[in-house]
């Protein structure tokens, strides 16, 4: 039984395109992903223990995307954690944990939420690791990060570019 093919269809440009060239389903695969830098500082290195005082943590994490060639995209997820007790230094671990993407069926305009929500989320896990095995190498518990709201960090980023437009500017 011969196949039957679908006529050829023309794009916006007016060039003719196959019908799967047409119906690109959206795809996100990771082509690789990396320690870009790591640095743990433990200053007082065999003087935690005995000291049974709670540290006070302090965790920041951000998030950078670029885009490369053919579709790809460098995600960074910068983490960083800093242990003080009594406003002494006893760890400070500095990440940025990446990733390079193929995304591929995804419009120019919904491509940067994935670029920021979906790509850290699947980056997270393995820095998530890392930060603990770095903590607990150094002598310290595992620290083990809650799991992050990506898109809630997006909302919030997008909300302070716009009021950053849209807030007058002072002159003197």
């Amino acid at each position: 039984m011969p196949n039957k093919s679908e006529p050829p269809q023309k794009s916006s440009d007016g060039t003719v395109v196959s019908a799967d060239q047409t119906s690109e389903r959206p795809q996100i695969r990771v082509r690789g992903q990396y320690i870009k830098d790591l640095s743990f500082e433990n200053p007082n290195a065999g003087k935690q223990f005995g000291n049974d005082s709670a540290p006070k943590i302090d965790i920041s994490v951000s998030v950078n995307g670029r885009g490369q060639s053919d579709n790809n995209h460098e995600i960074e997820l910068h983490i960083s954690a800093k242990a003080t007790v009594g406003g002494e230094l006893k760890f400070l671990v500095e990440l940025v944990y990446a990733g390079v993407f193929a995304i591929t069926g995804i419009p120019a305009d919904k491509l940067e939420p994935i670029v920021l929500i979906e790509c850290p989320r699947i980056l997270f896990p393995f820095a998530r690791r890392i930060v603990a095995d770095c903590c607990r190498d150094g002598g310290y518990p595992a620290l083990m990060l809650e799991p992050i709201d990506f898109a809630q960090m997006y909302m919030q980023r997008k909300s302070e570019a716009r009021e950053g437009q849209t807030r007058p500017e002072k002159t003197n």
